[in-house]
Protein backbone atom coordinates (compact mmCIF):
# COMPACT_ATOMS: atom_id res chain seq x y z
CA UNK A 1 0.00 0.00 0.00
CA UNK A 2 2.92 2.55 0.68
CA UNK A 3 4.03 1.99 -3.12
CA UNK A 4 0.49 3.18 -3.75
CA UNK A 5 0.83 6.54 -1.52
CA UNK A 6 3.90 7.08 -3.07
CA UNK A 7 2.58 7.19 -6.41
CA UNK A 8 -0.25 8.80 -6.53
CA UNK A 9 1.78 11.63 -4.16
CA UNK A 10 3.63 12.36 -6.80
CA UNK A 11 1.50 11.29 -10.00
CA UNK A 12 2.97 13.47 -13.00
CA UNK A 13 -0.02 15.36 -15.42
CA UNK A 14 0.99 12.48 -18.21
CA UNK A 15 0.44 9.76 -16.01
CA UNK A 16 -2.95 11.23 -15.79
CA UNK A 17 -3.45 11.60 -19.09
CA UNK A 18 -2.53 8.12 -19.87
CA UNK A 19 -5.24 7.05 -17.29
CA UNK A 20 -7.66 9.17 -19.06
CA UNK A 21 -7.02 8.03 -22.22
CA UNK A 22 -5.79 4.92 -22.32
CA UNK A 23 -8.83 3.91 -20.05
CA UNK A 24 -11.09 6.01 -23.20
CA UNK A 25 -9.21 3.91 -25.68
CA UNK A 26 -10.02 0.40 -24.02
CA UNK A 27 -13.81 1.05 -23.72
CA UNK A 28 -14.01 2.42 -27.32
CA UNK A 29 -12.13 -0.60 -28.54
CA UNK A 30 -14.34 -3.45 -26.44
CA UNK A 31 -17.18 -1.42 -27.67
CA UNK A 32 -16.64 -1.89 -31.46
CA UNK A 33 -15.97 -5.94 -30.62
CA UNK A 34 -18.65 -6.18 -28.07
CA UNK A 35 -21.11 -3.28 -28.63
CA UNK A 36 -24.63 -3.79 -26.28
CA UNK A 37 -26.40 -1.81 -28.69
CA UNK A 38 -25.77 -0.78 -32.50
CA UNK A 39 -27.38 2.54 -33.40
CA UNK A 40 -26.78 4.36 -37.10
CA UNK A 41 -25.00 8.04 -36.03
CA UNK A 42 -22.31 9.90 -37.46
CA UNK A 43 -19.37 8.40 -34.68
CA UNK A 44 -17.15 10.87 -35.75
CA UNK A 45 -19.42 14.15 -35.19
CA UNK A 46 -20.53 12.49 -31.38
CA UNK A 47 -16.78 11.75 -30.24
CA UNK A 48 -15.30 14.97 -31.18
CA UNK A 49 -18.57 16.59 -29.55
CA UNK A 50 -18.18 14.58 -26.19
CA UNK A 51 -14.27 15.39 -26.84
CA UNK A 52 -14.75 18.86 -26.44
CA UNK A 53 -16.15 18.88 -23.29
CA UNK A 54 -13.75 16.30 -22.02
CA UNK A 55 -11.07 18.98 -22.61
CA UNK A 56 -13.14 21.69 -21.36
CA UNK A 57 -13.55 19.61 -18.03
CA UNK A 58 -9.40 18.85 -17.92
CA UNK A 59 -9.15 22.36 -18.41
CA UNK A 60 -10.98 24.06 -15.50
CA UNK A 61 -9.74 21.21 -13.26
CA UNK A 62 -6.65 22.34 -14.22
CA UNK A 63 -6.81 25.55 -13.54
CA UNK A 64 -8.72 25.21 -10.15
CA UNK A 65 -6.23 22.34 -9.28
CA UNK A 66 -4.47 25.13 -6.76
CA UNK A 67 -7.73 25.47 -4.57
CA UNK A 68 -8.03 21.70 -4.23
CA UNK A 69 -4.21 21.40 -3.32
CA UNK A 70 -3.93 24.05 -0.92
CA UNK A 71 -7.78 22.72 0.62
CA UNK A 72 -6.39 19.33 1.38
CA UNK A 73 -3.24 20.60 2.39
CA UNK A 74 -4.97 22.81 5.16
CA UNK A 75 -7.21 19.84 6.60
CA UNK A 76 -4.27 17.92 7.32
CA UNK A 77 -2.31 20.32 8.46
CA UNK A 78 -5.10 21.39 10.95
CA UNK A 79 -5.95 18.08 11.44
CA UNK A 80 -9.26 18.62 9.99
CA UNK A 81 -12.19 15.84 8.80
CA UNK A 82 -13.49 12.77 9.55
CA UNK A 83 -10.12 10.64 8.56
CA UNK A 84 -8.05 12.94 10.83
CA UNK A 85 -10.83 12.56 13.77
CA UNK A 86 -10.98 8.42 13.42
CA UNK A 87 -8.85 6.30 15.61
CA UNK A 88 -5.73 5.30 13.62
CA UNK A 89 -6.29 2.13 11.11
CA UNK A 90 -4.44 -0.10 8.80
CA UNK A 91 -3.22 1.95 5.91
CA UNK A 92 -5.24 0.03 3.60
CA UNK A 93 -8.40 0.83 5.93
CA UNK A 94 -8.02 4.30 5.57
CA UNK A 95 -7.63 4.32 1.92
CA UNK A 96 -10.81 2.39 1.36
CA UNK A 97 -12.69 4.97 4.00
CA UNK A 98 -11.39 8.05 2.46
CA UNK A 99 -12.32 6.61 -1.02
CA UNK A 100 -15.74 5.79 0.18
CA UNK A 101 -16.19 9.50 1.62
CA UNK A 102 -14.74 11.11 -1.38
CA UNK A 103 -16.93 9.17 -3.44
CA UNK A 104 -20.56 10.26 -1.53
CA UNK A 105 -19.95 13.35 -0.85
CA UNK A 106 -17.83 14.67 -3.90
CA UNK A 107 -19.71 12.45 -6.75
CA UNK A 108 -22.98 11.28 -5.51
CA UNK A 109 -24.58 13.93 -3.09
CA UNK A 110 -23.23 16.57 -6.23
CA UNK A 111 -24.58 14.34 -8.54
CA UNK A 112 -28.32 14.23 -6.19
CA UNK A 113 -28.11 17.93 -6.09
CA UNK A 114 -27.07 18.72 -9.75
CA UNK A 115 -30.88 16.89 -10.13
CA UNK A 116 -32.50 18.44 -7.04
CA UNK A 117 -31.67 22.29 -7.78
CA UNK A 118 -32.90 23.89 -10.59
CA UNK A 119 -29.88 25.88 -12.15
CA UNK A 120 -27.63 22.66 -11.46
CA UNK A 121 -29.64 20.74 -13.39
CA UNK A 122 -29.76 23.40 -16.02
CA UNK A 123 -25.93 22.74 -16.30
CA UNK A 124 -26.27 18.74 -15.98
CA UNK A 125 -28.74 18.68 -18.83
CA UNK A 126 -26.02 18.67 -21.12
CA UNK A 127 -24.61 14.90 -19.84
CA UNK A 128 -28.70 13.80 -20.36
CA UNK A 129 -28.68 14.88 -23.89
CA UNK A 130 -26.22 12.62 -25.24
CA UNK A 131 -28.54 10.08 -27.30
CA UNK A 132 -25.69 7.23 -27.87
CA UNK A 133 -24.34 6.66 -24.26
CA UNK A 134 -20.76 5.29 -24.51
CA UNK A 135 -17.47 5.38 -22.53
CA UNK A 136 -17.02 9.04 -23.93
CA UNK A 137 -19.98 10.09 -22.51
CA UNK A 138 -18.59 9.83 -19.45
CA UNK A 139 -17.33 13.59 -19.51
CA UNK A 140 -19.48 15.25 -21.61
CA UNK A 141 -19.78 18.02 -18.74
CA UNK A 142 -20.98 21.85 -19.43
CA UNK A 143 -17.90 23.78 -18.20
CA UNK A 144 -20.28 25.26 -15.91
CA UNK A 145 -21.11 21.97 -14.00
CA UNK A 146 -17.45 21.34 -14.59
CA UNK A 147 -17.27 23.69 -11.88
CA UNK A 148 -19.84 22.55 -10.03
CA UNK A 149 -18.29 19.21 -9.53
CA UNK A 150 -14.97 20.85 -8.48
CA UNK A 151 -16.52 22.69 -5.91
CA UNK A 152 -17.94 19.35 -4.44
CA UNK A 153 -14.91 17.53 -4.48
CA UNK A 154 -13.25 20.33 -2.98
CA UNK A 155 -15.57 20.32 0.01
CA UNK A 156 -15.18 16.35 0.06
CA UNK A 157 -11.91 16.78 0.02
CA UNK A 158 -11.71 19.23 3.28
CA UNK A 159 -14.58 17.16 5.26
CA UNK A 160 -13.01 13.85 4.23
CA UNK A 161 -10.07 15.44 5.50
CA UNK A 162 -8.25 13.54 2.90
CA UNK A 163 -4.42 13.77 1.91
CA UNK A 164 -3.36 14.82 -2.00
CA UNK A 165 -2.86 11.38 -2.46
CA UNK A 166 -6.27 9.52 -1.73
CA UNK A 167 -7.18 12.70 -3.97
CA UNK A 168 -5.32 11.89 -6.70
CA UNK A 169 -6.11 7.88 -5.98
CA UNK A 170 -9.60 8.68 -6.27
CA UNK A 171 -10.02 10.41 -9.32
CA UNK A 172 -7.29 8.55 -11.36
CA UNK A 173 -10.53 5.68 -10.45
CA UNK A 174 -13.31 7.42 -11.38
CA UNK A 175 -12.29 8.61 -14.89
CA UNK A 176 -11.74 4.92 -15.41
CA UNK A 177 -14.94 3.85 -13.88
CA UNK A 178 -17.05 6.75 -15.32
CA UNK A 179 -16.05 5.36 -18.58
CA UNK A 180 -16.69 1.70 -17.07
CA UNK A 181 -20.29 2.02 -15.96
CA UNK A 182 -21.29 4.34 -19.63
CA UNK A 183 -19.69 1.74 -21.73
CA UNK A 184 -21.26 0.65 -25.09
CA UNK A 185 -20.29 -2.78 -23.80
CA UNK A 186 -22.43 -6.05 -23.97
CA UNK A 187 -20.80 -7.54 -20.37
CA UNK A 188 -22.13 -10.90 -19.29
CA UNK A 189 -25.33 -10.06 -16.99
CA UNK A 190 -23.78 -12.53 -14.50
CA UNK A 191 -20.61 -11.19 -14.13
CA UNK A 192 -22.04 -7.07 -13.43
CA UNK A 193 -24.40 -8.39 -10.88
CA UNK A 194 -21.54 -9.77 -8.90
CA UNK A 195 -19.87 -6.47 -9.55
CA UNK A 196 -23.06 -4.46 -9.26
CA UNK A 197 -22.55 -5.38 -5.20
CA UNK A 198 -19.78 -2.79 -5.00
CA UNK A 199 -18.91 -0.86 -8.27
CA UNK A 200 -21.16 0.88 -10.28
CA UNK A 201 -22.19 -1.34 -13.55
CA UNK A 202 -23.05 -0.20 -17.31
CA UNK A 203 -26.43 -1.85 -16.70
CA UNK A 204 -26.85 -0.02 -13.92
CA UNK A 205 -25.90 3.25 -14.81
CA UNK A 206 -27.75 3.05 -18.54
CA UNK A 207 -31.33 3.32 -16.05
CA UNK A 208 -30.20 6.89 -15.09
CA UNK A 209 -29.77 7.85 -18.84
CA UNK A 210 -33.15 6.64 -20.07
CA UNK A 211 -35.25 10.21 -21.76
CA UNK A 212 -37.80 10.34 -19.09
CA UNK A 213 -38.37 10.42 -15.39
CA UNK A 214 -38.53 8.83 -12.82
CA UNK A 215 -35.76 6.64 -13.68
CA UNK A 216 -33.84 10.17 -14.98
CA UNK A 217 -33.48 10.80 -10.99
CA UNK A 218 -32.19 7.26 -10.23
CA UNK A 219 -28.96 5.74 -9.94
CA UNK A 220 -26.55 8.32 -9.28
CA UNK A 221 -23.65 6.03 -8.33
CA UNK A 222 -20.45 7.09 -9.86
CA UNK A 223 -18.12 4.34 -7.97
CA UNK A 224 -19.83 2.65 -5.02
CA UNK A 225 -22.87 1.29 -5.72
CA UNK A 226 -24.05 1.22 -2.07
CA UNK A 227 -25.17 4.84 -2.00
CA UNK A 228 -28.46 4.34 -4.07
CA UNK A 229 -29.11 1.10 -2.60
CA UNK A 230 -28.34 2.75 0.98
CA UNK A 231 -30.28 5.91 0.27
CA UNK A 232 -33.31 4.58 -1.99
CA UNK A 233 -32.43 5.98 -5.21
CA UNK A 234 -31.51 2.31 -7.02
CA UNK A 235 -33.68 1.38 -9.54
CA UNK A 236 -33.82 -1.52 -12.27
CA UNK A 237 -35.01 -1.67 -15.71
CA UNK A 238 -34.63 -3.70 -18.93
CA UNK A 239 -31.86 -2.20 -20.68
CA UNK A 240 -32.82 -3.14 -24.12
CA UNK A 241 -36.20 -1.13 -23.58
CA UNK A 242 -34.12 2.19 -22.34
CA UNK A 243 -34.34 5.27 -24.76
CA UNK A 244 -31.15 7.09 -24.23
CA UNK A 245 -31.30 11.15 -24.18
CA UNK A 246 -33.52 13.61 -22.09
CA UNK A 247 -37.14 14.31 -22.88
CA UNK A 248 -36.86 18.14 -23.19
CA UNK A 249 -34.11 18.15 -25.84
CA UNK A 250 -34.72 15.05 -27.78
CA UNK A 251 -34.03 17.26 -31.41
CA UNK A 252 -31.34 16.06 -32.75
CA UNK A 253 -29.90 19.65 -33.89
CA UNK A 254 -29.97 20.00 -29.71
CA UNK A 255 -27.94 17.13 -29.19
CA UNK A 256 -25.54 17.19 -31.89
CA UNK A 257 -24.19 20.99 -31.69
CA UNK A 258 -21.75 22.06 -29.32
CA UNK A 259 -22.53 26.04 -29.56
CA UNK A 260 -26.43 25.08 -28.77
CA UNK A 261 -25.07 22.72 -26.03
CA UNK A 262 -23.21 25.34 -24.38
CA UNK A 263 -26.15 27.32 -24.52
CA UNK A 264 -28.83 24.94 -22.62
CA UNK A 265 -28.25 26.73 -19.31
CA UNK A 266 -29.12 30.06 -20.03
CA UNK A 267 -32.28 29.05 -21.77
CA UNK A 268 -35.70 29.13 -20.85
CA UNK A 269 -36.45 26.69 -18.44
CA UNK A 270 -38.58 23.23 -19.86
CA UNK A 271 -40.73 20.94 -17.66
CA UNK A 272 -39.88 17.83 -18.09
CA UNK A 273 -42.53 14.86 -18.51
CA UNK A 274 -43.53 14.76 -14.64
CA UNK A 275 -42.86 17.99 -13.18
CA UNK A 276 -39.10 17.61 -12.16
CA UNK A 277 -39.42 20.92 -10.49
CA UNK A 278 -42.12 23.78 -10.01
CA UNK A 279 -42.76 26.58 -12.39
Amino acid sequence: MESIVDYFSQIPSSHRSIILLGGLTFFMVLEFGLPFYRARYNKAQHFGINLFFTFTTVLVNFLMAVILLKSSDWAIEHQFGILQWLPEMPLWVFIFVGLLLLDFIGAYAAHWMEHKVKWMWRFHLVHHTDPNVDATTANRHHPGESVIRFAFTTVAAVLAGAPMYLIMLYQSMSAALSQFNHANVNFPVWAEKILGFLIVTPRMHRVHHHYVLPFTDTNYGNIFSVWDRLFGTYAEMENRQIVFGIDTHMAPEEQANIGTLLKIPFQPYRQPEGAKFEG
